[in-house]
């Protein structure tokens, strides 16, 4: 016996490669068999899953002349297996006429082996008889409690590895997941597929109220007699919530140039370059999006990062905040449940308003050149009052104006005013309290299309 054992064992070594296609059929059966092709690693040709294995036999279609013998093993794997006897022979066909199910078999002919595993279905029958959603006890997780069987349906490759197939039996409830395109929580089917039931699951934690529904598995979805089971209705008690933070930009400031569109910075942005504030007065809109459960909802201002003292607090989705005083500020949103024992927080937004800064340019050249240097205007940084006024040599005013992104066009009554020297008059404060009296003179000049194109540098 002990010779034998071995003689199998290098087989299965040395002729892995030499595998013919299973050629086994079943008689006697009440449901067609589920035929399984595993994973090449297992060495496995075939796993057959049987509804039942009282009164079915097992044959096999030889495709040469050589002698067909028969082997059987168990968890020790192939190395083990011992041969059967009791083999019915009629021409090509070999027949074992009583199947044993739940372990493996080694057909070989010739140097051909064919290797199967043999399972039977009754002895790990699913049964539901109810589900039930326990009582939550953290805001990450809920536990089901089942109310049923469905063990594990064990199996083993040739060299005595221990798998289990999977019955795919699916878990499925009703979940959020975030839309960040649309900015919109979005209610969404979640399934899982359990190889077993157990007594107890733990899933996470559905966003929204929804029922948990069992239905499998494979196999009996195979032989067309699916059972299926459902909760009561569960009450979800977890939150979470996303924010972002948008900012109007001023037009002129020293260190935005230029007009822009508004700027948004959101919970999935790492880039260091996405700065909120900058320049006084700068007006921030920051908008949160929460989940079901989300009872309770504050915006948190404090001036640490650490919100250990929280400065002001707003009980909105939504807040507006005109921010027009130089320093450092720190923004985030809290979700809580009524319970209040689960919260969700968004993400820190970082407001600094930086010093003051005013600059005025003493030239331009309205009229010479379309779009360059059409008109006058200051460069400035953090000024929440502003005002300018300008005159011509004869002391005459020419042009006023309030809002530090305005400026002057070098038109008075709607016609450019003559070449020459203009003087200006601003008085404005800093968003730091910096007071600025400033006065200089503007140069108009006004240069032709020829003289442009006769200074231009040759190629």
């Amino acid at each position: 016996m002990y010779a034998m054992k071995n003689y199998i064992f290098l087989f299965v070594m040395l002729f892995a490669a030499q595998v013919a296609q299973a050629q086994v059929a079943f008689t006697g059966n009440s449901r067609q068999v589920c035929d399984i092709v595993p994973e090449k690693s297992t060495g496995l040709n075939h796993i057959y899953v049987l509804y039942g294995v009282e009164g079915v036999s097992m044959e096999y279609t030889a495709t040469s002349a050589e002698r067909v013998v028969w082997y059987a093993y168990s968890s020790q794997g192939g190395g083990y297996a011992e041969e059967i006897t009791d083999i019915r022979t009629q021409g090509s066909k070999t027949t074992l006429p009583q199947v044993v199910a739940n372990q493996g078999y080694i057909i070989e002919e010739g140097t051909k082996r064919t290797y199967v595993w043999v399972v039977n279905y009754a002895d790990h029958y699913l049964r539901f008889v109810n589900i039930a959603a326990a009582a939550p006890e953290d805001c990450g997780t809920t536990t089901l409690n089942i109310d049923g069987t469905a063990d594990e349906i064990p199996y083993f490759t040739i060299t005595g590895v221990r798998k289990v197939l999977n019955r795919d039996i699916r878990l499925t409830y009703r979940t959020l997941v975030w839309d960040e395109e649309n900015l919109l929580w979005q209610q969404v089917d979640t399934m899982q597929l359990l190889s077993s039931i157990k007594p107890q699951i733990v899933v996470q934690a559905p966003l929204c109220n929804t029922s948990f529904h069992l239905a499998g598995d494979r196999f009996l979805q195979f032989w067309n007699e699916e059972v299926e089971m459902e909760s009561v209705s569960y009450t979800t008690t977890a939150v979470d919530v996303r924010a972002t933070a948008v900012e109007q930009k001023n037009g002129d400031s020293i260190d935005d140039s230029g007009n822009s569109d508004d700027d948004e910075v959101d919970d999935d942005s790492n880039d260091e370059s996405d700065q909120l504030g900058g320049s006084a007065p700068a007006t921030i809109t920051f908008k949160a999006y929460c989940t079901d459960a989300v009872d309770h909802k504050e915006w948190q201002k404090a001036l640490d990062p650490d919100f250990q003292n929280i400065e002001a607090r707003f009980n909105d989705d939504e807040v507006e905040q005109t921010f027009t005083t130089t320093g450092t500020s720190y923004w985030r949103f809290v979700g809580t449940n009524l319970q209040g024992g689960c919260e969700a927080y968004g993400p820190t937004f970082t407001v600094n308003i930086g010093e003051s800064e005013l600059q005025c340019a003493n030239v331009f050249s309205p009229g010479s050149t379309e779009g360059v240097g059409d008109v006058w205007k200051v460069k400035y940084k953090s000024l929440v009052e502003f005002h300018c006024v300008i005159f011509n040599t004869w002391g005459k005013k020419v042009c006023e104006f309030s809002n530090p992104d305005d400026g002057w066009d070098g038109k008075y009554r709607g016609k450019l005013v003559p070449t020459g020297v203009y003087y200006y008059v601003i008085q404005a404060r800093g968003a730091d309290d910096k007071v600025y009296k400033l006065s200089g003179d503007i140069n108009i000049l006004r240069y032709s299309k020829r003289a442009i194109e006769s200074t231009a540098t040759p190629e």
